[in-house]
């Protein structure tokens, strides 16, 4: 079971819409972004890296599983911005 202070091998950055870049080093981080301040839509693979923390602080995933899921999440958030600015 990881706790609230377990650390991927490495973060992650999101770009957030208003609030510019955030480093997330951990599951319990990435929760927290997830819920409370996603910059994209809840798609496929928000759900799968929610999904994927949950189960990484519940001791059911690995933390670097949790990790790939959320960086997925994070890049195809990252695209959608990006295509949205031009």
């Amino acid at each position: 079971m990881a706790g609230p202070n377990e650390k991927w091998s490495r973060p992650v950055e999101v770009r957030m819409n208003r609030e510019g870049r955030r480093t997330v080093a951990g599951p319990f981080e990435a929760l927290a972004v997830l819920t409370d301040s996603w910059p994209g839509e809840q798609s496929l693979s928000f759900v799968k890296a929610r999904s994927a923390c949950r189960g990484a602080l519940a001791g059911h995933k690995s933390l670097e599983d949790a990790r790939r899921e959320f960086e997925t999440a994070a890049t195809e958030a990252r695209q959608k911005f990006e295509r949205g600015r031009h």
